[in-house]
């Protein structure tokens, strides 16, 4: 007779853990709500010290490289490997978020900042998705296609109702090529970065973007005055852009971006002007018109849906020209 086999045990079902893509919305998110509490503190910083917001944003990237580095000393060697593995992209992601964040100040200054707000930020999604759709010959989806309409139209939204409406615009068709310029840069930077981030711990790509970024900032800055008066209350606040809107959020942003496709994060960072809107209300005193109130809902709804469908996407471009060849009629031969 055979030997009877016995039936396995039973075991019992392993515990879920979160999905990385999740882990990567998550951080990503995170990193655009602090990122939208920067608007509050440099207009805080600006009004009461008379510092340029290029100096500001220096004094920020150089905060943050500072101790980002004092942090990466101790592992010297790995991040020189890092810069020795991809020393290109690398750099190229460092003076990405060096001029992307220039420009962006550039644009407030001749525009104001409804127009370099909404275009900067607002291209940034849209190239992205044309991009990877390009790269991975796969067209967007439908869903994916509606989620980045109500990303832009709830940006809009409140950035238009949000911007003063006296703000000074001297020279606004260079202001539109500057937020234009900003917004290319910043969706190429975020996908180099998310290319880098796959190979180079989060913490040594924010440490070196962020020495390379100020660096690139300081000739700006040195022209537009570095003077910081010593007071505790400033001091405290360029710590808070440093330290939390910047090194933090970078580190979160670059951790995201190892399971986040760029576009995804693209759209995801602009819970970063619907935080400062939100924070105008709250501390500003500012009214919450319905425009806002509308479009914060849009952007709400965008993130939402970018958290059910994180990775939506639509048919391949090769798929659909074999589909329409096929639909064709044949031709007749002579």
């Amino acid at each position: 007779m055979p030997a009877s086999r016995t039936a396995p045990a039973s075991r019992p079902a392993p515990v879920t853990p979160v999905p990385p893509v999740r882990t990567g919305l998550i951080q990503i998110t995170v990193a655009g709500v602090l990122w939208g509490t920067t608007g509050t503190v440099v207009h805080v910083v600006h009004e009461t010290t008379g510092l340029n917001p290029v100096s500001i944003g220096f004094h920020r990237l150089a905060i943050a490289a500072l101790v980002l580095s004092a942090f990466a000393a101790p592992r010297l060697r790995p991040t020189l490997a890092a810069l020795r593995a991809a020393p290109l992209p690398l750099l190229a992601t460092g003076v990405g978020l060096g001029i992307y964040q220039a420009l962006y100040f550039a644009a407030v200054a001749l525009a104001g900042v409804g127009v370099a707000t909404l275009v900067s930020l607002g291209l940034a999604p849209v190239l992205a998705v044309a991009w990877e759709s390009v790269r991975a010959r796969r067209l967007p989806g439908p869903f994916r296609l509606a989620t980045l309409a109500a990303a832009v139209a709830g940006l809009a939204l409140v950035t238009a109702a949000s911007a003063e409406p006296n703000s000074a615009a001297p020279r606004p068709l260079l202001g539109l090529l500057a937020a234009a310029g900003s917004g290319l840069g910043y969706a190429a930077t975020t996908l180099v970065s998310r290319h880098v981030s796959r190979t180079t711990p989060p913490m040594t790509l924010t440490t070196i973007s962020t020495v390379i970024g100020a660096l690139v900032l300081a000739p700006f800055a040195l022209s537009a005055g570095l003077t910081v008066p010593a007071r505790a209350d400033v001091v405290a606040l360029l710590l808070h852009l440093g330290l939390v809107t910047t090194a933090l959020a970078y580190v979160l942003f670059n951790a995201g971006l190892r399971t986040v496709e760029g576009s995804v994060a693209a759209v995801l960072t602009l819970v970063e002007p619907l935080t400062a809107a939100a924070l105008a209300v709250v501390l500003l005193g500012e009214p919450l018109p319905l425009p806002v109130l509308t479009g914060g809902v849009l952007l709400l709804t965008a993130v939402a849906a970018t958290y059910l469908a994180p990775q939506a996407g639509g048919p391949t471009i090769a798929g659909c020209l074999r589909r329409r060849s096929r639909s064709a009629p044949p031709r007749s031969r002579t």
